[in-house]
């Protein structure tokens, strides 16, 4: 069990993963990224890896990932900016991306660089759950890292019921079939869908992403979900020179720290 597993292994509520795009906007910014979420209150970080075609990011995330290819980012340079994290943190910590990289890097390379490193869990949605169980589960499972797999609302009771059996940590569920970063509140849709999540009794815990930009859409998801994974909003927020801390009060709520929850 890593850091991950431990850290959902109650079903706790109100979760908050905060995702942020390796490289940008600082190219040397990613240790220090993770350091400053952790002490202002975040349950999870995400990193997203950089990827020339990011056709599931919304604009915000594919400028940034554009800018931090500029600034020279690179799987190698990443988990060469990771090396060390791990003696001042233990804040669970997931890459996210595409799966062209990881190939180029090479699959087993890529997992045992993630755990050398202190990586705990790999989002990649465009990795087939067929593809993985055949040709990678053997090297998430030899290296201790946690496959996480996303759900749409579009996706099957079955399928999710099978996305649910291979993902190891949480399942991700997408809070609409469009890009990251769209227009932040939940209607009628989509709380019926987080409901029909909840409804399954999945082995995991579920974490809802994309939409999510301010306490009222975190508080939301918290309601079906056991937390929320911000990103866009994050990006904004450092284009704009908010701290770290200011933002991660700002989607928790002055009322999540007087509640006993923190």
């Amino acid at each position: 069990m890593n850091r991950l597993e431990k850290l959902l292994a109650n079903n706790p509520r109100n979760l908050l993963a905060i995702y942020f795009t390796a490289g940008y906007p600082s190219p040397e910014g990613t240790h220090l990224t993770i350091l400053d979420l952790d002490a202002a209150g975040a349950d999870i970080v995400e990193i997203g890896m950089p990827f020339s075609d990011p056709l599931a990011d919304g604009p915000t995330i594919q400028e940034s990932s554009k800018a931090a290819l500029e600034n020279g980012m690179s799987l190698e340079k990443l988990f060469t900016q990771l090396e060390g994290f791990r003696d001042k943190t233990n804040i669970p910590v997931l890459l996210m991306g595409y799966l062209n990289p990881v190939l180029q890097f090479g699959v087993e390379r890529f997992c045992k660089k993630c755990h050398e490193t202190g990586v705990d869990g790999v989002i990649l949605p465009d990795l087939p759950l067929a593809f993985y169980e055949k040709n990678y589960r053997l090297f998430f499972e030899k290296y201790d890292l946690c496959p996480v797999f996303l759900v749409t609302p579009q996706t099957s009771d079955k399928r999710i019921r099978e996305l649910d059996a291979a993902s190891r940590g949480f399942l991700y569920a997408v809070s609409t079939a469009s890009t990251t970063g769209g227009a932040g509140g939940f209607g009628k849709t989509q709380t019926a869908y987080f409901q029909r999540l909840a409804d399954l009794k999945l082995r995991n815990p579920v974490m809802v992403g994309f939409g999510i930009s301010d306490h009222v859409a975190f508080k939301t998801v918290c309601q079906f979900a056991n937390g929320g994974v911000v990103g866009s909003a994050f990006i904004r927020a450092q284009e704009q020179g908010m701290g770290i801390h200011d933002f991660v009060q700002h989607i928790r709520g002055e009322s999540f720290y007087t509640d006993g929850n923190r």
